[in-house]
């Protein structure tokens, strides 16, 4: 993280009569020395010089998180595995989100299990969820499952397994929209026939009959 330090100065160069300022152990000589030029040079140069300490420290703190950094999506998994496991179990068994989550991790980790996890980006995701579509999975299910991989993620950085920019970078890739993918879609769901309905009323309390 950078040192905390003053604005470099506005100063006179006696020997050229020019203005300068040293900003990193370098001098920029701003024009000649007062001229409205050289303050106009001397502020554009403090304000990149401002944007680039915000950005050295934003970078810094992003990338500072307790893991090695060498971690494979891989072995973020099988930490992960581990929660899901306890966190979906249901009467002392995996539960039915346990094995969804299994379900979209897979093609995560077939295509980029030997993948840095910090290198993990929003292209690399829009892979995996090609894969999906080429196995013939509907547009809704390859949602859904997308939607899985993504909360891996939130959990990693929660636990900090890995920088929070990677899960901010897959936050950028939107569902796939009707009308505008490959992905199969599913047949809408039909309305109940009239003689399945009648026969299904006498069977049901009341208040149930009259909900249907």
């Amino acid at each position: 993280m950078p040192s905390k330090s003053k604005v470099p100065s506005y100063c006179h160069h006696k020997a050229s009569g020019r203005a300068v300022v040293r900003i990193n152990g370098r001098d920029h000589y701003l024009g000649q020395y007062g001229s409205d030029q050289s303050h106009s040079e001397y502020a554009r140069l403090i304000a990149e010089w401002r944007v680039a300490r915000q950005s050295a420290t934003s970078e810094s703190k992003a990338t500072c998180f307790t893991a090695d950094p060498s971690s494979t999506v891989s072995e973020v998994l099988l930490k992960y595995r581990d929660f899901a496991r306890e966190y979906y179990a249901k009467d002392g068994k995996p539960g039915k989100e346990y094995v969804e989550m299994r379900l979209a991790l897979k093609p995560l980790r077939e295509l980029y299990g030997h993948t840095l996890a910090r290198e993990f980006g929003p292209l690399k995701l829009q892979a995996v969820r090609q894969k999906m579509i080429d196995s013939d999975l509907s547009r809704g299910v390859v949602n859904n499952r997308m939607n899985r991989v993504k909360r891996f993620f939130k959990w990693a950085v929660s636990e900090e397994l890995i920088p929070s920019f990677v899960y901010e970078g897959l936050r950028t890739v939107a569902g796939l929209k009707k009308g505008r993918t490959s992905a199969r879609e599913t047949d809408p769901v039909q309305p109940v026939a009239d003689e399945h309905v009648e026969a299904v009323l006498p069977h049901v309390s009341p208040q149930v009959a009259a909900m249907i």
